[in-house]
C-alpha cells in the first residue's frame, strides 16, 4: 500500500476505528504526523500545547514496545 501525504491521518483514523489492521503503514503515518506537529511546534509557540489524542499516544507506545521487546 502506497501511503500519500495526504491520507497519514485518514490511515490513523481508519486503524484507531478498527476499518483497518494497524501495521507498519499505520505506524509509519503517526510518524510522519509526529514530526509535522513538532516542526510547526518549532514555527509558533502556540502550537506548544497541541499534542495527539489518548488513542495515538496508545498506539505509538504499542510500535515502541513490539520494537524494543
Amino acid at each position: 500500500m502506497l501511503v500519500t501525504e495526504q491520507n497519514h491521518f485518514e490511515l490513523v483514523k481508519e486503524s484507531l476505528c478498527g476499518r483497518r489492521e494497524i501495521d507498519e503503514h499505520t505506524f509509519a503515518s503517526v510518524e510522519v504526523l509526529r514530526e509535522r506537529m513538532e516542526r510547526l511546534k518549532q514555527l509558533d509557540k502556540g502550537f506548544f500545547g497541541i499534542g495527539f489524542s489518548p488513542f495515538v499516544r496508545r498506539l505509538a507506545r504499542q510500535h515502541k514496545e513490539v520494537a524494543i521487546g
